[in-house]
């Protein structure tokens, strides 16, 4: 799969956070990375919180995303090259030092970096791919290849022998798929309904709703 990084110019208000969220929620549910979503969820909130409460709200900043090898790369860019981010150690009772905090427990790195004209906050998040390019072993996954290994076993002559290609393990899906079809209607099912059934079990697992948005990534 190929995940392309992106940023997107916005403008640092409490009114933002909710939006952006909602597009770091609908760009790791296209990269199939929804079992970060939280996390990431929450250090975007918190590097933003960090611009409005530390530099100002209305500060001119830009989100930037990407992929790190398998470590998912958030980025916070400000024009403010004096207000540094600290991780302070703050008791339930404080109010300052709670957001890098927070980006410390859930990140497995985070850092700054000063440039010229802008200061860039970022955090990079693990998420459980096995290549930079590959997809997360979640349970579904995992059941699915079981399937297609199967299938190959029992039709050589079709999908060949060891492991599958793309191209190939496309196929078997299709194969499979058809398969299943055939056994529905051989068993009197309504075939309409298991596969809207199924299509809403899958929007409900890669994730929640998600609100319209009137913005757009940049290419």
């Amino acid at each position: 799969m190929s995940r392309k990084p992106w940023d997107l110019d916005f403008t640092a208000e409490p009114e933002e956070v909710g939006a952006l969220r909602r597009l770091m929620r609908l760009h790791l549910g296209v990269w199939g990375l929804q079992e970060v979503t939280d996390a990431a969820q929450l250090c975007l909130s918190e590097l933003v919180s960090n611009i409005i409460t530390h530099i100002g709200a209305g500060t001119p900043a830009t989100l930037a995303v990407s992929m790190n090898g398998v470590h998912l790369r958030i980025e916070v860019h400000d024009p403010d090259t004096r207000a540094l981010p600290t991780l302070l150690d703050a008791n339930v009772e404080s109010e300052s030092g709670r957001g890098m905090a927070l980006i410390d427990a859930v990140a497995a790195r985070w850092g700054v970096q000063l440039r010229l004209d802008r200061k860039v906050t970022w955090c990079e998040l693990a998420t459980g791919l096995t290549s930079p390019n590959g997809h997360v072993e979640g349970l579904g996954v995992l059941r699915a290849e079981a399937m297609l290994e199967l299938c190959a076993a029992k039709s050589p002559r079709l999908f060949g022998a060891g492991r599958l290609g793309r191209a190939v393990a496309e196929e078997a899906v299709i194969t499979a798929i058809t398969d299943f079809l055939h056994w529905l209607r051989a068993h009197g099912c309504d075939v309409e309904d298991v596969l809207d059934r199924a299509q809403s079990r899958h929007d409900a697992e890669l994730s929640g709703p998600v609100d319209g948005l009137s913005r757009r990534p940049s290419a």
